[in-house]
């Protein structure tokens, strides 16, 4: 599959972060079987954290899916953007489509879903990527957890960089127009000068602080445009 070929450089990047949470996860109230379960069915690295740290900390049901929520708010974004060659596609297709979609895979299929790829199979190639780091997700999980239990030194190594590495690789390349920029701009304010709140809260804010700076300046674009 094509997609999951482009997706291949990807995979190194994701695979230091599923090790990292495989053996915080396995070391956790989870244990091993509720981290592989995790990323299973909820296949969402960031969110996952997220909710990992938030459970560990003791925080309430209601703040860890609300903090989640919040946080994933951008696969709205990245489904709004994909919409149109999936709309007309069955039911199942969607579903299990949009469960593969990731930062990743979005950002694989972005140009060729869009510009480049007039077929009328262009889900097979999004199906490819997001299936490839699906497999590759719970690979690294399920070798996080039994190099945890083996090496539980294996969280302190520093692999959580390869993350941030990741995470950039994806955001810059798409920073092309000010209502991007600033969004981008203003999470990342919020997310410092909130760092301190507990239970990750700063995430929240920086997540609805971006999305919000977002959404209003291509709302007073679009006014300008028809003025």
């Amino acid at each position: 599959m094509l997609g999951a070929r482009d997706t291949l450089p990807l995979l190194l990047g994701a695979a230091p972060f599923g090790l990292i949470f495989g053996a915080l996860a396995a070391g956790s109230m989870l244990g091993g079987a509720g981290a592989l379960a995790m990323s299973a069915l909820v296949f969402a690295g960031s969110a996952q954290f997220i909710a990992l740290s938030l459970l560990t900390g003791g925080a309430g049901v209601a703040v860890i899916v609300l903090t989640t929520f919040v946080v994933n708010l951008r696969h709205m974004l990245y489904s709004a953007t994909l919409q149109t060659g999936v709309a007309r596609l069955p039911q199942r297709w969607r579903v299990l489509l949009a469960f593969w979609l990731t930062d990743e895979t979005f950002a694989v299929v972005h140009h060729r879903y869009v510009h480049d790829d007039a077929t009328p199979f262009r889900h097979w190639y999004v199906a490819g990527s997001g299936l490839a780091m699906y497999v590759n997700w719970l690979a690294w999980t399920a070798a996080g957890v039994l190099l945890g239990q083996a090496s539980p030194a294996l969280t302190h190594l520093g692999l959580e960089f390869a993350l941030v590495a990741t995470f950039v690789g994806i955001v810059v390349p798409l920073l092309r127009d000010r209502p991007t920029i600033a969004a981008s701009l203003s999470a990342a304010a919020v997310a410092l000068l909130a760092r301190d709140l507990p239970y990750k809260l700063s995430l929240l804010l920086a997540a609805l602080a971006g999305v919000a700076v977002g959404v209003w300046l291509e709302e007073r674009a679009a006014r300008g445009e028809h003025e």
